[in-house]
């Protein structure tokens, strides 16, 4: 019993792979989502002949650039199988596997086929190059993030110094008010009169005492 399942299941998979070989081109690319302005979207596996953003035969991941880095969520062993069984990725799609390192993953599969590659020395390779792909993104991430807090701390000078500048422009407007006001107000008193003085009174004189006769 368990001879026969194991055949139906190993000529269902024949038949599977006959099928989309032969029936259907099958690709992996990207189904869009998401709001205007705002997209994101699905890497998915289609019928090419499907409508870009129409049925799928099945997700894999998805794929949002609207981060810095962009953002690839994907099921690495799936990719890889559908580009075993000969699903063709779009340009885009293609860079996505390449940065994902499936690609990579298949030629080296490839290479361990042929036996120019033991499946140890085609893993060790494989890490090599997942590691040196960490600390590059790891080190894009931190320049990114040094990039943003520099450019706040200089936006907030910019801002800062724009303050103090209408902060002062304000200040000197308000002692040219309070400078033009006093003048007007000065201007505007009136004059006090000067005081009246009394003319000199001359000194009284004594008569002289007339001659006697």
């Amino acid at each position: 019993m368990h001879f026969f399942k194991k055949n139906r299941i190993f000529a269902a998979h024949l038949v599977l792979n006959f099928y989309f070989s032969k029936q259907m081109a099958v690709k992996i690319r990207l189904a869009r989502h998401g709001k205007k302005g705002y997209a994101f979207y699905h890497i998915v596996v289609a019928d090419s002949r499907a409508p870009r953003d129409g049925k799928f035969i099945e997700k894999l991941g998805t794929y949002n650039p609207n981060t810095n880095p962009a953002s690839i969520e994907l099921n690495f062993d799936k990719a890889l199988d559908w580009l075993n069984k000969g699903a063709q990725p779009t340009e885009t799609t293609r860079a996505i596997l390449s940065y994902k390192g499936v690609l990579l993953k298949k030629h080296l599969e490839g290479g361990i086929k042929k036996g120019a590659l033991t499946p140890e020395a085609a893993e060790q390779k494989f890490q090599a190059w997942v590691t040196e792909k960490e600390s590059k993104i790891s080190a894009k991430v931190s320049e990114t993030a040094k990039a943003k807090a520099d450019g706040s701390k200089q936006r907030l000078s910019e801002e800062q110094k724009a303050k103090d500048a209408k902060a002062q422009a304000v200040a000197q407007k308000k002692a040219e008010l309070a400078a033009k006001v006093a003048e007007e107000a000065a201007a505007a008193a009136p004059v006090p009169a000067p005081e009246a003085t009394e003319a000199p009174v001359a000194p009284a004189t004594e008569e002289a005492p007339a001659a006697a006769e």
